[in-house]
């Protein structure tokens, strides 16, 4: 029976048992990974993700990790199959980081092992994970004095691990040579083959049960659904031409703000994207091709609201124009660019969906705060070694509300993640790291305000024990804050920015507003703030009992009620003082110069 028979005869209880099996496999993966990894950064963020591709090298399903990771698969799984074409083998397993073979920074380590039957190449399991550091002059490899990309780290082309089942020990051993916290990175390493290693498995248990060509007439079903389902949502958007653009932070190294724009074109049930930007610079903020199409899927599913499961055949109906190489949107070699998968892509998320939503007005989505956060490294003085760990709870800050909706979820996480990494227990950060957190609370008066509130970013303050702790401060939110829509606020007061504290005897010697690494010593602290979302809707029409339930919650302060809401709290009772409130709304919707004269 052909292929194309079998496709015709493909009845919907196989294709649904199919595809649960698939999902399955990439769960079991993901799992392996939670229970095996041994950095914080795997053990405790959940910073990976891991998906299927067929013998295209086609993406046949991810799921529900970080969207930072969706588009750079897509491609650098073709460019590794591309690059070792027929020398493949049973047994193998390759390995790659590069932005240039389409990696998306080369902290993100991927593994990628082709899964054999009957002599031919079916499936790739991939498993894609941050790594704790990737090598450099700075721990963590976000060095923000990087002028080109020899200056970041170790890069790795596609190259081979594994090789027919033998593990190439020397190979492996040049990358470990090369990091630091080796043992924890090798944990990683492990963590990493035993997913790909299961999903081979279930993979190989998946074709002995249905056969090779059931299981690929329900790929190519499978496919061709997800288009489907993405043309009928294009197809109900008006044609035309929309456009958007997007200021991306200056973190104080004095580039300046840069503009990306993005241009979607709708024209029947095709979307064209052309996303823009400067030329590009010498610090880590430049995205190359892999790192930016992951912004452009990702601003494409935020708009859409389209649900898991994830396959390739979602982006058929896109047709993308990076532009012209050599831009911060399109990077070449040697553009420095670590910082690229928090910043820049969410930057690029924004433009995207800010564009189609120019065609949707009332999916209207305030920002989500955009990657902040901080690296801590030293020598452990309980066992000697190096540690670096990537201190997650300064990266989550808040979601932004949806206009008419919702408000925006508390420390959610980074726009990049959308929820898919994890602060971890503050007893098990203490155990794996030599630090003392002395607090990780809700940020009171982060969130922008509206009718419908941002949700709250997050406050980490912390305390090395027996060492000198060095901190990379790296990210943006320092200078600008997520965007809020429909009437909400557009200018608030500084506690909507991200900010590092250096703490010394109880005072702060030292305000961080910058991207810059320091060394905080025993008996010092190190506080962090990050950014929560944008507000949606006029907030002085926000419920006034809302606003005295958030009081209580201590995720705004009396004072900023006060001011941002326009609803006055009874000290006594907690409770909105209606009188007090309707006057300070009445003053507010005066004209100008009599508010101010109502004010003095």
């Amino acid at each position: 029976m052909s292929d194309d028979l079998e496709q015709q005869l493909i009845d919907p209880v196989t294709l649904s048992v199919v595809q649960g099996a698939l999902q399955a496999t990439q769960r079991a993966m993901t799992l392996t990974m939670e229970r095996t990894g041994r950095s914080p950064v795997y053990s405790v963020a959940r910073d990976y993700s891991n998906a299927i591709f067929d013998w295209d090298a086609r993406m046949v399903l991810q799921g529900e990790d970080l969207p930072t990771h969706l588009g750079s698969l897509v491609l650098a799984t073709k460019a590794v199959a591309g690059w070792f074409g027929d020398d493949v083998a049973p047994g193998d397993v390759m390995f790659h980081n590069d932005p240039v073979y389409d990696g998306s920074h080369i902290a993100d380590m991927c593994m990628y092992k082709p899964v054999f039957f009957e002599g031919e190449v079916v499936f790739w399991a991939v498993s894609k994970g941050h790594v704790i550091d990737a090598g450099g002059p700075v721990p963590g490899s976000y060095n923000a004095e990087a002028k080109e990309i020899w200056a970041e780290g170790l890069r790795i082309p596609p190259l081979k691990i594994v090789e027919r089942g033998r593990r190439r020990e020397d190979v492996i051993n040049m990358i470990l040579l090369n990091v630091r916290s080796r043992r924890n990175q090798a944990g990683d390493m492990n963590a990493q083959m035993g997913a790909v290693r299961l999903g081979e498995q279930r993979l190989l248990a998946l074709l002995e049960k249905f056969g090779v060509a059931t299981v690929r007439a329900a790929i190519e079903r499978l496919l061709e659904l997800a288009e489907e389902h993405t043309r009928t949502i294009v197809r109900a958007l008006p044609d035309g031409v929309y456009r958007n653009a997007v200021i991306s932070e200056d973190p104080g190294h004095g580039h300046g703000d840069q503009t990306i724009a993005a241009e979607v074109e709708i024209r029947g049930d095709r979307a064209t994207v052309r996303i823009s930007g400067p030329p590009q610079i010498d610090f880590y903020m430049n995205s190359y091709r892999s790192n930016t199409l992951s912004g452009i899927y990702a601003g494409f599913l935020m708009f859409a609201q389209v649900q898991p499961p994830f396959n390739e055949g979602l982006y058929r109906p896109l047709e993308v124009d990076f532009g012209p190489p050599g831009t911060m949107v399109n990077a070449v070699e040697p553009a420095p660019h670590v910082n690229c998968t928090g910043g820049m892509q969410e930057t690029i998320c924004d433009a995207v969906r800010g564009a189609f939503t120019q065609a949707r007005p009332e999916r209207a989505l305030a920002g989500w705060n955009h990657t902040c956060g901080m690296n801590i490294a030293g020598v452990d003085p309980r066992s000697g070694e190096s540690y670096v760990d990537l201190r997650m709870s300064t990266v989550i800050g808040g979601a932004g509300a949806l206009a008419g909706v919702a408000d925006g979820w508390h420390a959610i996480g980074a726009q990049a993640a959308l929820g898919a990494q994890q602060t971890g227990e503050t007893e098990l950060v203490e155990h794996i790291s030599p630090v003392i957190i002395h607090e990780l609370s809700i940020a009171q008066d982060s969130a922008g305000p509206g009718t419908f509130r941002g949700g709250c970013g997050l406050v980490t303050e912390f305390e090395p024990i027996g060492h000198d702790m060095s901190v990379i401060v790296w990210g943006e939110g320092f200078a600008h804050r997520p965007p809020s829509v429909d009437g909400a606020f557009a200018v608030l007061p500084d506690a909507k920015l991200a900010r590092g504290w250096h703490i010394v005897e109880d005072e702060a010697v030292d305000e961080v507003r910058t991207n810059r690494t320091l060394v905080v010593r025993p008996g010092e602290r190190f506080r962090f703030r990050n950014p929560g979302g944008g507000g949606a809707g006029d907030p002085f029409a926000r419920p006034p009992e809302l606003v005295a339930e958030d009081v209580r919650n201590r995720k705004v302060s009396a004072a900023a009620a006060r001011t941002e809401y326009g609803v006055a709290i009874d000290p006594a009772s907690g409770e909105p003082d209606l009188a007090a409130t309707i006057a300070l709304r009445a003053l507010a919707a005066a004209p100008s110069d009599a508010s101010e004269e109502a004010a003095r």
